[in-house]
């Protein structure tokens, strides 16, 4: 019984504030991303008529983007003659990238997101080339990073284009679920 009281008082007196370390903490998508040392930029301007993002309902449909480097400007180049998988992968990553910027622009809060859906990924890639799959996992990886499994695990297309606008290596677009 003293005991008890003990525990109460320590209860009403604020003390027993904080969870046991074994009880999993909620990790927001923009915390990961700080842990990953990535910022979102500032999703840049259309190239055409059309908007970067549109919501209906619970969804929203991202438009086409491209690997958009941090100090400006878009990789560019053919998978499979001017860049390496590896460096491909790398640009489907930046691709994601942009992808959440205009994400968190169309949304406000990446905490809202209750599915990473589809994504239709498309590689600027030479006629015989066919590791496609593997230069959109910089995306989709980067995804499940951001994410977690559960959320960021999607439905996708990894397809080779024999060229895409301005060049640039990699284009791709998602179709996210998110909370009211």
């Amino acid at each position: 019984m003293k005991v008890l009281t003990v525990v109460l008082a320590l209860v009403l007196a604020g003390c027993a504030a904080a969870p046991p370390d074994d009880v999993p903490q909620e990790v927001t998508p923009e915390a990961r991303l700080a842990e990953m040392g990535i910022e979102l930029p500032t999703p840049p301007a259309p190239v055409a008529n059309y908007v970067r993002s549109v919501q209906t309902g619970n969804l929203v449909f991202l438009a086409g983007h491209g690997p958009l480097k941090p100090e400006g400007g878009y990789v560019t180049g053919k998978v499979g003659r001017d860049l390496t998988t590896e460096e491909g992968y790398e640009a489907a990553r930046l691709t994601g990238i942009a992808l959440l910027a205009s994400l968190k622009a169309e949304i406000n809060d990446l905490a809202r997101v209750t599915r990473i859906v589809k994504v239709n990924g498309m590689v600027n890639a030479t006629d015989d080339y066919t590791e496609q799959p593997n230069v959109i996992n910089g995306h989709s990886d980067l995804m499940v990073a951001v994410f977690g499994e559960e959320i960021g695990r999607h439905a996708r297309a990894a397809v080779g284009m024999a060229s895409l606008p301005i060049g640039i290596a990699v284009e791709i677009e998602m179709i996210v679920e998110v909370a009211d």
